[in-house]
């Protein structure tokens, strides 16, 4: 890639990714961000041996204070701010962060003997850290974060004033100071705790394999596998954007580092701007529910749920299987409509010849695998994967991991931690606040109450009208109000849950957005008898989603920048390629099997062939294309039949199946009709 490219690419993530608005700092200045970065990496690595000997709440300081001392120097206070050098104020923050930070440790056998009762100098030590943190998440995360945070900070300390729904005793600002900051239900909570261990790891583990160069190795998979079909840059686009989904936690860094090869592909090939954008955004934001290392959320979930995060890839399987067939089929179905083709099959890699050339490289994704399901600890996951890759990268000297290597990989490790650590501890807060004030719970119950009475209200109206038609024909009617009224209770709640999940997306990372969701919307499932894995996933898909939904829709943004198309058009494309993410997570809640929940293996085959061969007549609907053009009825009605294949059960599943088969054989006879007339 030459430097002009390199520099667009920059320009765009610095405009839709506020992560990659640092400095570049040189000279000294860069040696010692590269120093502190290498430090904080090794630190992570032998802390797993318990090197330091340090206990939990330790270790979470240490983490933070090296994050908030590189976010203050890598980060200036505004974008008019200079790049090129460290300001004086950035400077004494920094220093003063890592030093508040240090609090934590030097004191930590005094803070322990008198747990709960806080001296002045606590006070002002806490409240400061409490201060650093939102000035730090608002540099490197935005604003909206920030925002929501001090509005749970404002709930703590005002609550008897809010609404009697939501109120309760205030609490002071010492208490407050004292559970955010000196306990490990705050900043130094679960969230800091994933993020300063396994999860740094898995981080420091993508550094390293993009060192050996499996992004290249993943474009050639795509074109090898795809690149010949219909269409066939969307499909490479898809299938590499899964593959990355692995490794890259960042829809938006997944959409740069693919998109700048396949989008340029797709418009050459003859796509829409606005859709070349939208394929490559709604494939990147996938490969964040792409099993076996999904996004930093998964991890957490784990953690909150008190689970083996295998469970939680087991539970993404088929999830993520339907959201790629929706949008795979899209992207064929369009293509097809447009007679537009792929690559000459002459022109593209083997697929031979490249596992025999760079098929070393897949080795460390391999080693996770087998080393998730033999049950080792996250962290010697990340780590043994970590070296075999650096051993597997031996294998050839093209993809060999110098010295060099290894240590940028260190730093880069570090760095894009950066960002995920800060929005843990900001969220840390958001969770400290919620566990002081019991606000989940009452949230939870609100949302329930509005939801009931929208339920009362529409099931009323719902329940006239039956009536009417019934007697409208002279036939009896019977009904079961109550059954009508709780399923609609359940659909309001999770949509209102969707909602919410979607509006904190677009304000805040997908792993603060896990978090405050977890802790104010998942509960509201909880208390409906919804499966804990099934909640925390629905609003953890949702959450996600949000970085193509319009209109704040940053992936979509991304792309839209690279293809030189409109954002909003690319979002609302990229939304109607990515249904999937807007249906399945109804249907994994309601039918628990759809993410291996229960039911027998066969049960769970015929759920997967039913489900794909759902979303592909859902796709069809939406492009208007199935074996030929769509007319309207069509559509809708093949929308409806794929509603119903996705949707677990066999009275649904044969209706839908029938509705599919009755619409390619009408469009066969037609076609027919309109050879026989030509003849």
């Amino acid at each position: 890639m030459s430097d002009s490219q390199n520099q667009d690419i920059q320009k765009i993530m610095e405009k839709v990714d506020r992560e990659s608005a640092h400095r570049n700092l040189t000279g000294i200045q860069g040696k010692i961000i590269f120093l502190l970065c290498i430090i904080l990496s090794l630190f992570q690595i032998l802390n797993i041996f318990n090197v330091f000997k340090i206990d939990a709440h330790q270790t979470r300081a240490v983490h933070l204070a090296f994050i908030l001392l590189l976010v203050y120097l890598l980060y200036p206070v505004s974008k008019k701010s200079r790049r090129d050098r460290i300001a004086i104020i950035d400077l004494i923050l920094a220093i003063v962060s890592f030093t508040i930070m240090f609090y934590i440790i030097v004191f930590y056998k005094q803070l322990v003997m008198r747990a709960g009762i806080t001296t002045t100098l606590d006070y002002i030590v806490g409240g400061l850290a409490i201060l650093l943190i939102l000035e730090a998440a608002r540099r490197i995360i935005g604003l909206p974060m920030v925002i929501i945070a001090i509005i749970f900070i404002l709930y703590a300390l005002f609550g008897e004033n809010m609404p009697n729904l939501i109120a309760h005793k205030n609490v002071t600002p010492k208490q407050l100071v004292n559970h955010l900051f000196f306990t490990t239900e705050g900043i130094f909570g679960i969230p800091v705790g994933v993020s300063s261990t396994f999860l740094f790891m898995f981080l420091l583990f993508a550094a390293f394999i993009e060192k050996t160069g499996v992004g290249k190795l993943f474009i050639d998979i795509g074109n090898a596998v795809a690149g010949w079909a219909s269409g066939g840059p969307a499909k490479v686009a898809i299938v590499t954007s899964a593959l990355e989904g692995m490794v890259e936690g960042s829809s938006v860094s997944n959409v740069v580092g693919s998109g700048s090869f396949t989008i340029p592909m797709m418009k050459k090939l003859g796509y829409k701007p606005e859709f070349a954008g939208a394929v490559e955004a709604s494939a990147s934001t996938g490969g964040q529910i792409m099993p076996p290392i999904m996004g930093a959320a998964a991890f957490l979930m784990a953690e909150f749920l008190g689970i083996k995060y295998t469970d939680v890839v087991k539970s993404a399987i088929i999830p993520a299987i339907l959201y790629f067939v929706g949008v795979f089929m899209g992207v064929h179905f369009e293509a097809k409509k447009l007679g537009l083709k792929g690559t000459p099959r002459d022109q593209l890699p083997k697929f031979s010849y490249i596992l025999i050339q760079e098929g070393h490289l897949l080795l460390p994704l391999i080693a996770i695998i087998y080393l998730l399901v033999s049950g080792f600890s996250l962290q010697f996951v990340a780590l043994g994967s970590i070296i075999i890759a650096i051993v597997a990268s031996f294998f050839r000297k093209s993809t060999r991991i110098s010295l060099k290597d290894f240590f940028e990989a260190l730093e880069k490790g570090a760095r894009s931690a950066l960002g995920v650590a800060t929005a843990c501890a900001t969220a840390g807060i958001i969770v400290g606040v919620v566990t002081k004030t019991g606000l989940g719970l009452k949230l939870a119950s609100a949302l329930i109450v509005i939801a009931s009475n929208l339920a009362v209200s529409i099931g009323g109206v719902i329940q006239s009208v039956r009536s009417f038609f019934y007697n409208l024909v002279g036939v009896t009617y019977s009904a079961n109000p109550e059954m009508l009224i709780s399923s609609l209770k359940i659909i309001f709640t999770l949509f209102m849950a969707m909602l919410t999940s979607i509006i904190l997306g677009m304000g805040v990372p997908t792993t603060a957005n896990y978090i405050i969701t977890s802790t104010i919307a998942a509960p509201a499932l909880l208390l409906l008898s919804v499966k804990p894995i099934a909640a925390h996933m629905f609003v953890f898909y949702f959450g996600i989603i949000a970085d193509i939904t319009p209109p704040v829709a940053l992936a979509a943004y991304a792309g839209a920048a690279i293809a030189k198309a409109d954002p909003f058009k690319t979002g609302v494309t990229a939304t109607r390629l990515s249904i999937g993410a807007f249906i399945v997570p109804y249907m994994f809640v309601l039918a628990p099997q759809l993410l291996l929940l229960g039911g027998s293996f066969w049960h769970i085959i015929l759920s997967i062939i039913t489900s794909i061969i759902g979303m592909t007549a859902v796709s069809a609907s939406l492009t208007g294309y199935f074996f030929k053009n769509l007319n309207s009825w069509q559509r809708v009605i093949l929308f409806i039949a794929g509603i119903m294949l996705i949707d677990p059960g066999i009275t649904t599943d044969i209706i839908g199946i029938v509705i599919i088969a009755a619409i390619y054989l009408n469009q066969v006879f037609l076609a027919k009709r309109v050879i026989i007339k030509k003849s």
